[in-house]
């Protein structure tokens, strides 16, 4: 079995109606049967009503979930004006009808100024964001509604693909934490006739794109898809990454602090050995770089 399949990452296409935790736990399965390996997980999560790149780490990647989730998200969103619904998706129930004749394109290009940059989103009560340590999800069931505090996200660009009234589409680039169902809300508010998200298709995930995905059946059918994992060094090319040498690789494996670079100031610096394989994150102490998390000889 080729080194590479032991960890990494795989991009898939997941479908509509399943959720990220079952096709988590369809790749972790196969996964294990051809590698022996039992970690799995996913690097931000899709509604079971998205569909497209689901970024699955295996093995030893597992522990750069947090880094490849930093990475830019590109969505296709479909917004249907003139419903509002309980989850602002179409899995809710309707809480509002407003007649959305009226709306013109340059409505819609002018509302979508106010929300690109640097903006406050309130996540939606139907969401796993916790407050007083209960999921939100779990207390809308409940049929209660509370107080979300408004969280910072951003929004790099919107592009209005299309208008045939009540439905518009978008292409939304965006970072880490922003919520497209709240902007399908949010849209929908500030043309005065609500909306909520009917479609939406995750097109890029940091460095995996949806034309380079694996389809769901393809990883259960067959073990081809484990020449289709993409190594860290591959993954983390958008993060500051170093070559060391034996010495110094030895030296962090062992938790130790190795001399820093003085031309790299990164808050964090990924270290490869020159079989580009991940041996430590680095954080900067000083003139001197700390493990932050070390990687087993081998294991990346």
């Amino acid at each position: 079995m080729n080194e590479i399949c032991a960890a990494g990452f795989l991009n898939v296409n997941k479908p509509l109606h399943v959720t990220s935790h079952d096709v988590v736990a369809r790749t972790r399965r196969h996964f294990r049967a051809l590698t022996g390996a039992r970690k799995a997980g996913h690097a931000g999560t899709l509604d079971p009503l998205a569909g497209g790149v689901l970024v699955i780490c295996l093995g030893a990647a597992t522990r750069l979930s947090e880094f490849i989730m930093r990475g830019r998200k590109v969505y296709q969103a479909q917004i249907t004006l003139g419903l509002s619904t309980t989850t602002y998706d179409g899995a809710g129930d309707i809480t509002e009808r407003r007649c959305a004749d009226h709306i013109q394109r340059a409505d819609i290009e002018r509302a979508l100024t106010g929300f690109i940059g640097a903006i406050e989103q309130a996540p939606p009560m139907y969401s796993a964001v916790k407050v007083g340590g209960k999921k939100l999800y779990e207390l809308a069931r409940q049929g209660k509604t509370v107080q979300r505090e408004p969280r910072a996200v951003t929004i790099q660009s919107i592009k209005l693909l299309s208008w045939r009234n009540p439905v518009l589409e978008l292409e939304i680039e965006c970072g880490a934490g922003t919520y497209i169902r709240s902007l399908a809300h949010d849209l929908g508010a500030a043309l005065g006739v609500g909306g909520y998200l009917s479609a939406l298709t995750r097109t890029a995930s940091g460095a995996f794109k949806l034309s380079d995905s694996l389809a769901l059946d393809a990883i259960v059918s067959s073990g081809e898809w484990l020449w289709r994992v993409t190594t860290p060094y591959d993954a983390l090319a958008g993060f500051t990454r170093v070559t060391l040498s034996a010495d110094e690789n030895e030296a962090l494996r062992h938790g130790r602090f190795i001399c820093r670079q003085p031309n790299i100031a990164d808050s964090t610096v990924f270290a490869f050995d020159d079989a580009r394989r991940l041996v430590a994150i680095l954080e900067p102490r000083d003139d001197r770089w700390k493990p932050r998390k070390v990687f087993a000889s081998r294991s990346l």
